[in-house]
């Protein structure tokens, strides 16, 4: 190392700042009010709908009016009375309660009571099963 030459320190000062200050961080109140201090130019903006709950647009004031002009009812589709009586005599004949006919079909009581009631929403795949069960049609010309 002797016979190289003079040693000499290339070294550049390394220059460490904080990032700026992001965009919430401007609108803080603190940061506000220092820059009032310090007599900067402050801009304030009032926001139009700014807390309130309401919509930026009025879309909902069709959707209102759309829905008051609507007159049709709707409703689900309930179990014929002929299904019904179909279910509980067949039931009767084969001399089963409500839970015993709901146990063989692998369903809930509650659901035969609905069914027997008028309640229910009919349901092929249900009504297919009483079927094989009770062994009787009830859906369909007899």
């Amino acid at each position: 190392m002797a016979g190289i030459g003079p040693l000499t320190q290339d070294w550049e000062p390394v220059v460490i700042r904080k990032k700026a200050p992001s965009a919430a961080a401007k609108k803080d109140e603190k940061v506000v009010n220092a820059a009032r201090r310090a007599g900067a130019e402050i801009e304030s903006i009032k926001k139009s709908n700014a807390g309130t709950n309401r919509a930026a647009s009025s879309s909902t004031s069709l959707n209102t009016r759309k829905l008051d002009e609507e007159t049709e009812n709707l409703s689900h589709d309930r179990v014929p009375t002929e299904l019904k009586k179909a279910i509980m005599q067949a039931r009767m004949d084969k001399k089963l309660t409500q839970a015993q006919l709901a146990q063989l079909i692998n369903e809930k009581p509650l659901i035969i009571q609905e069914y027997e009631s008028g309640k229910a929403i009919p349901n092929q795949q249900i009504i297919g099963k009483l079927e094989r069960a009770l062994g009787a049609k009830l859906r369909g010309k007899k």
